[in-house]
């Protein structure tokens, strides 16, 4: 197991719960939200500087669509939003029955489908699912998460990892030609004191990063679930990385002052800010929303 350098962090935003970050090769920028202060944000690499737009509803993670703009999914549901204005377009609601529940994390597959996640809001019943929009409509794929993070997937889109959170384990699903899931074990399980696993993602080699919440860290893990290399930060709560930069090797970690009191969040100046280190092994370049 390996360790890398340490991350810098590039801007001190103090997001309450800082998520969802996604990498625009068109812009050379980086876009994440702040779920719970109900934010998305921009951070421009070239010159150091973010900048904020405020939602109507809290926003769990943001997809790039085919044809331009960006799709966030948020506590009312699916959203178009125009990154040049700030405005917010409703699409569709996702569970009207369950006020409770909130969209929390989110990715697109090879095939241009959508996959994201609900969950209670209030973090204690497992009214959340998994889900997938593609051609035929929205279907929930996978119920009875309390709190959902991811999912990921492999290179070849074939497999999909999903994250039950309060249980500590990622669980791996094979993926068929038609976006259909079957045979879900468990990928990875994390051991007692390490925290919680939060949003992963896959890089080019297959592996896939975890941020740990509560955990001080992110890992990364091979396709067959061994840990590979651990990166450490000056915050408790790493929440999910993104690969960024012309070359995708800049690696993006959103992190979170959350469920800190005032000692901790005196300890931990950091912690909610951006952060950014190198890696040897680029990312994936994300993929497109095609049935919006």
């Amino acid at each position: 197991m390996s360790s890398s350098p340490a991350p810098e962090c590039v801007w001190p935003l103090a997001a309450e719960l800082g998520e969802g970050p996604l990498w625009s090769a068109d812009e050379k920028v980086l876009w994440f939200v702040d779920i719970k202060q109900k934010k998305i944000h921009r951070f421009d690499p070239a010159t150091g500087k973010g900048s904020s737009f405020e939602v109507p509803a809290p926003p769990g993670f943001l997809a790039h669509v085919k044809g331009g703009g960006l799709l966030v999914g948020m506590k009312t549901g699916l959203a178009r939003f125009d990154p040049k204005t700030g405005a917010i377009h409703s699409l569709r609601p996702v569970e009207p029955h369950k006020p409770g529940n909130r969209l929390n994390d989110g990715t697109v597959d090879p095939e241009g489908r959508l996959w994201f996640g609900s969950m209670d809001d209030s973090e204690e019943a497992p009214s959340g699912s998994l889900f997938c929009l593609d051609g035929s409509g929205l279907r929930a794929r996978d119920p009875d998460y309390v709190i959902t993070n991811g999912p990921a997937f492999s290179p070849d889109g074939r497999t999909l990892y999903h994250t039950d959170t309060l249980k500590k384990i990622i669980y791996a699903f094979d993926v068929d030609a038609a976006g259909e899931i079957a045979a879900k074990r468990v990928f990875v399980t994390i051991e007692d004191g390490a925290g919680y696993p939060d949003g992963p993602t896959v890089d080019a080699e297959g592996c896939l990063w975890t941020g740990l919440f509560a955990g001080w860290s992110a890992r990364r893990y091979s396709p067959k679930g061994e840990l590979l290399a651990t990166v450490r930060f000056p915050c408790a709560n790493v929440t999910k990385i993104a690969f960024g930069g012309p070359d995708l090797r800049d690696v993006y970690a959103t992190t979170a002052w959350k469920g800190l009191d005032a000692s901790a969040r005196a300890a931990q100046p950091l912690a909610g800010g951006l952060f950014r280190f190198r890696s040897g092994v680029p990312g994936l370049p994300a993929h497109e929303v095609i049935h919006a």
